[in-house]
Order: structure tokens, then sequence, then C-alpha cells
């Protein structure tokens, strides 16, 4: 019985090549890195709100960030105001 190709495996074979990853270590990573990018945007902007808020930052200077990273982001979000990123963190 074989098992199906990896989704992924022209990266995993560039990985494990190119780095001192194994084959393993190089899907993990893979795996890591997808999950990271495939939140969405609310989940995104909850997740780095409470991780600037835990830094120190102000709310203000929370959603000024957070709209910079936002069109950096894989798949570029919306431009979204403060006032809707507030809706997003607080409902």
């Amino acid at each position: 019985m074989s098992s199906s190709p990896h989704p992924h495996e022209d990266l995993l074979a560039h990985l494990t090549r190119t780095s001192p990853l194994g084959p393993r270590e190089a899907a993990r990573i893979v795996a890591e890195v997808l999950a990271y990018f495939s939140e969405t945007t609310e989940e995104y902007v909850r997740r780095r709100h409470g991780e600037l808020q835990a830094r120190g930052l102000t709310n203000e200077r929370i959603f000024a960030r957070l709209a910079e990273e936002l069109p950096a982001r894989r798949v570029a979000a919306p431009e979204l105001s403060a006032r809707q990123l507030r809706r997003i963190v607080y409902g």
C-alpha cells in the first residue's frame, strides 16, 4: 500500500536539499508555515492585537501597526479602518 504524495513534495525536496532539515522536520515546518498563513483576517487581527497589547502598546499604535501589516499578508486583506479593526477585536 503506497501513501499518497505530500501536496508540497517539491518544496519538501528543496528544503531537505538546501538545509540541514530531514524530511519529517521539513514537513513539520511547512505545515506550521501554512497554518500561520491560513489565518483569516479576523484571526490575525485578534492574535496580533493580543501580542502587541502584551508588549504595552496602546490601541492607537496597535491599530496603526495592524493597518500597515495587513497588506503584507499572504493574501492581501482589505483595507480596514481603525473602527473596523476595533470591531474585529472587541465585537
